[in-house]
């Protein structure tokens, strides 16, 4: 125990052993549904040449790149936040980059993206971003972050469901239907109770209530395995599985640019970083003022190692063929639970590399039973909206427009990036423009490139 206190400050920053596993266990639950997602994504589309990645292997890959950066941002940067593929980032090279070249060439792209980002952290560029940006931004990444979070959840359960004469409606629409849905009604219920009573390992408690329930549920009314979604709840027949390590090391690292033209290997880069930075800067911010580990200006103390790590996780899905690796936003499921240090990260990270091994038995949560500890953490992350100075409307309309517009275009990046553009444009309104620190002037700009990549593209003739 003295050498886990000296390396992970465990008692230092007000936790305990116990609330570390716990958080690592629920992070683990929340986030599993990334190792059947992810294959499926990747693995649903060809590349310009017609070929398909296999399945059995993007799941080895995504486990093993998981749960590697995962253990190293646990043991080297010393926060509960783990590493996994990056949802949208996945979808980019899946449906944007897969169908211009090779699925090597995408993935060498991938990898560029990361040694980009590491760059830009070497050079101290990324941290002074982070450091330029408002505290009450700031505070309003963590709440839109709370609400996107929530937002998946209701999302992935079912709950909230494309409308026919609405963008989203209640259910499938308008209404509740099947055994699934009453499945993620009993959790949502459980956790909000428990999280109210505060009962220690609560989110925990319910995800594993609820994965049981749902066996049990499955097993009785012999439920469809697509009305459950991307995972059923089933027994499973084994408990060890054959990894594949085949698509490991799987890069060409220039060979976009020969079969998609420099151009447009440029932008799909440019896109990579943008899209990475920005959502790993939100999630950062976001959990880690959640786990009360920012100072009184928002800062995070040994920011440099945690997004040195960040953009190495994101060569080293490019390397694995998992897509670029990024922090993952269901890690907040862990701190909410009481995970404040690198150890929850280790627990995991261990159990997201056995899962290359233990398939069967660690893929069997579905979103039902998973998705009500999302909602629980939407409610955590949303209670920071009480540090934003909603008098002071110069900066409360860029924040309100940040948290807006996470869930509502499903993208922490969307909302980063309007809120930013919003602040600088009211700043020169109110005669105030030399307030604004220089480094947004710059991200602001880069974010007005970001919104208008589809003319800019057009301009230069690349489809």
């Amino acid at each position: 125990m003295g050498v886990l206190e000296r390396v992970f400050k465990v008692h230092e920053r007000g936790s305990s052993y116990v609330r570390e596993v716990r958080g690592g266990l629920a992070t683990f639950f929340t986030m599993a549904y990334i190792l059947v997602l992810n294959p499926i994504i990747l693995g649903g589309t060809k590349d310009k040449f017609g070929h398909v990645l296999s399945h059995t292997q993007l799941v080895t890959s995504t486990a093993v790149v998981a749960g590697v950066m995962t253990l190293i941002m646990g043991i080297g940067g010393n926060l509960p936040l783990a590493i996994a593929a990056g949802l949208g980032l996945n979808g980019v090279v899946a449906f944007t980059l897969a169908p211009t070249m090779s699925w090597p060439d995408a993935m060498g792209l991938v990898v560029l993206e990361g040694l980009g980002i590491c760059l830009l952290v070497v050079t101290g560029f990324r941290q002074k971003i982070m450091d330029a940006i408002p505290l009450a931004l700031k505070k309003a990444i963590g709440v839109g972050i709370g609400l996107f979070i929530a937002f998946i959840g209701l999302v992935d359960a079912g709950f909230v469901g494309a409308g026919s004469g609405t963008p989203v409606t209640l259910g499938a629409g308008g209404t509740l239907k099947g055994w699934p849905m009453f499945v993620f009604c009993v959790g949502v219920l459980l956790t909000l109770s428990l999280l109210v009573r505060r009962v220690p390992g609560g989110l925990l408690i319910s995800i594993v209530t609820t994965t049981v329930l749902a066996i049990v549920v499955n097993k009785i009314a012999t439920v469809p395995d697509k009305d459950w979604g991307t995972i059923a709840p089933k027994v499973p027949h084994g408990v060890v599985a054959h990894p594949d390590f085949g698509l490991l090391g799987k890069f060409s690292l220039f060979g976009g640019f020969h079969h998609a033209g420099v151009m447009t290997a440029i932008v799909f880069v440019f896109t990579l970083i943008l899209a990475d930075f920005f959502d790993a800067m939100g999630t950062i911010i976001g959990i880690s003022g959640e786990a009360g580990l920012l100072d009184e200006d928002g800062r995070l103390p040994g920011i440099g190692r945690v997004l040195f790590i960040d953009g190495l996780a994101a060569s080293a899905g490019g390397a694995g063929s998992a897509s670029s690796n990024t922090c993952f936003v269901e890690s907040a499921a862990g701190v909410g639970e009481g995970a404040r240090t690198g150890l929850a990260n280790v627990i995991t990270g261990a159990l997201l590399f056995l899962a290359a091994f233990l398939t069967p038995v660690l893929t069997i949560v579905p979103s039902q039973a998973a998705a009500p500890a999302l909602v629980a953490v939407g409610f955590l992350m949303m209670t920071q909206v009480k540090d934003v100075d909603w008098d002071d409307w110069e900066i409360a309309v860029p924040a309100f427009l940040t948290i807006a517009l996470m869930p509502f275009t499903y993208s922490i990046t969307n909302g980063i990036g309007a809120g930013f553009i919003l602040f600088c444009v009211l700043k020169v309104v109110l005669g105030k423009a030399r307030d604004v620190n220089w480094l947004m002037w710059i991200v602001a700009a880069f974010f007005v490139v970001y919104f208008a990549l589809d003319p800019i593209k057009q301009a230069l003739g690349i489809e």
